[in-house]
């Protein structure tokens, strides 16, 4: 009992630090080996071999999308093609649908490969402006950035480049694509909760006569500028906040159609290298082991979302390179937003390799397996926990797949579940208890919207957390009955 206590001791003092502000590169490692000491296991083999050869693992992996990532939304941001591609939806709405606006273009925005943090400080500003004019309470604009920024574009949406739908792809064999069918309606059931949330406490509020009232100012910059709000966002998302005020802007915005080209380039890219370029390479060499001993399987996921970056990457260059200040600066900014991040999660991900090192992991790996209403289940409820506890969906799934995916794969093979299905339950069930208030991407959102939890975390948990809570049932549901589609 002593060394499942370990396991309870240590995640718990991770848990509480990082939501102090203590930084995730030096809890991980300490809090790892305070998990193997009470265990009475080797500290340093630990540390040096587990800790670190899974958290290179993961570097090895998932480094060329954290950084192409990060690049592509910090040039899309100082272009000003994400303001661009808002003002114009805005503009084709109107302050009558200005919750609506401000969700689609967050959705928009991010479906076509711009961290979520870049649009938080986007479109935050807009948003006052927008709330304001339309009279609706701005403690209400959180919810609605969370639900176009942080749910079914991140998690449900077939082929987004968001790197939780990437984490999945090793494990299972999958591409971004998994399960379309059922991420389009997990995506129908997460946009249509949570707008209807969002009608419903704007019809209130009016009700009460209550209306916009927001007299800070500049609140996304001092966000941008907290050390607090830095160490917890970068363990939770791909982008290191403190690069979003770093390089010179563009001096006027390109139209909104030129602005959205790249959007439209990753989306059509990702979809031709999945389908068309990738199943038809002949990639034999790839079981050598100087190339991993590996198979395309494995590899063409991450591939295809490279690609497509890099691709969208080159259309914004060539489309606004002369707008462009400051470029070299720019993509440094860009690159630099990587990095914090990745070895953040990653050091999340050896904490996790340690923990499930010890011999008493086997204890909750057995009672995970074991939870009625078969693997689907017992997944969904591995990545929701792991993710609700680390505050982060992709280090709490890569957690979660790198304990458990090869049981989960024979488990599979067994009563013959699609790796699809697995893949985007998976993913959707890390991108739902992930958003509880010590979630970096919500204290951040928060910071930069002007507002607190006591004000707006309520309407949050039903957009970001509730309705996609849903989705799972229902993707699990329709999974269960017909397979992956």
């Amino acid at each position: 009992m002593i060394h499942l206590a370990s396991i309870i001791i240590s995640l718990g003092l991770l848990i509480w630090l990082a939501y102090r502000g203590w930084s995730i590169l030096l809890l991980a490692p300490l809090c790892a080996l305070l998990a193997a000491a009470l265990a009475g296991q080797p500290l340093l083999a630990h540390w040096t071999q587990t800790f670190m050869g899974s958290a290179a693992g993961f570097v090895a992996q998932f480094f060329p999308i954290f950084l192409l990532g990060a690049l592509f939304g910090k040039l899309m941001e100082a272009s000003g093609a994400v303001e661009a591609i808002a003002q114009g939806l805005i503009g084709r709405l109107g302050t009558q649908r200005a919750m609506l606006a401000i969700v689609l273009a967050g959705a928009l925005v991010t479906y076509g490969g711009v961290s979520l943090f870049v649009a938080f400080f986007v479109l935050a500003p807009m948003g006052h402006a927008l709330f304001k004019a339309a009279n609706i309470p701005h403690r209400l604009m959180p919810a609605a950035i969370a639900l176009g920024t942080s749910t079914f574009t991140m998690t449900a949406m077939p082929g987004t480049p968001a790197i939780q739908n990437a984490i999945p792809m090793p494990f299972f064999g999958t591409n971004p694509f998994a399960a379309p069918g059922l991420g389009l309606i997990a995506s129908a059931v997460m946009l249509g909760c949570g707008l209807a949330w969002l009608h419903r406490a704007q019809s209130r509020a009016r009700a009460a006569g209550e209306g916009y009232s927001y007299v800070g100012g500049h609140a996304e910059q001092s966000a941008a500028e907290s050390d607090l709000i830095r160490e917890r966002a970068v363990a939770s998302r791909e982008f290191d906040p403190n690069e979003i005020a770093r390089g010179a802007h563009a001096p006027n915005k390109p139209s909104a159609m030129m602005a959205a080209l790249p959007l439209i380039t990753v989306v059509a890219v990702n979809l031709l290298m999945s389908f068309i370029v990738l199943p038809r390479l002949d990639a034999d060499y790839l079981a050598q082991p100087r190339w991993g001993a590996t198979s395309l399987g494995a590899v063409s996921g991450v591939w295809s979302v490279i690609v497509a970056l890099a691709a969208a990457i080159v259309v914004l260059l060539c489309t606004a390179w002369r707008r462009l200040p400051s470029l070299r600066e720019t993509m440094d900014a860009g690159a630099n937003a990587a990095v914090l991040p990745m070895l953040s999660v990653a050091s999340l991900v050896g904490f996790g390799a340690v923990i499930a090192a010890l011999p008493s992991f086997e204890i909750v790996k057995q009672w995970v397996l074991g939870i009625e209403g078969g693997p689907l289940v017992s997944l969904a409820v591995a990545t929701n926990t792991l993710a609700a506890l680390t505050g982060s969906a992709s280090g709490g799934l890569t957690i979660a797949l790198d304990a458990l995916a090869p049981t989960y794969m024979q488990l599979a093979h067994s009563v013959g579940i699609d790796p699809g299905l697995m893949h985007r339950v998976a993913v959707i069930g890390a991108g739902t208890l992930d958003s509880l208030p010590h979630n970096g991407a919500v204290v951040t959102l928060l910071a930069v919207c002007g507002t607190d939890h006591r004000s707006s975390y309520g309407d949050i948990v039903m957009t970001a957390v509730a309705g996609p809570l849903i989705a799972l049932v229902v993707v699990i549901a329709l999974g269960g009955m017909f397979g992956a589609f």
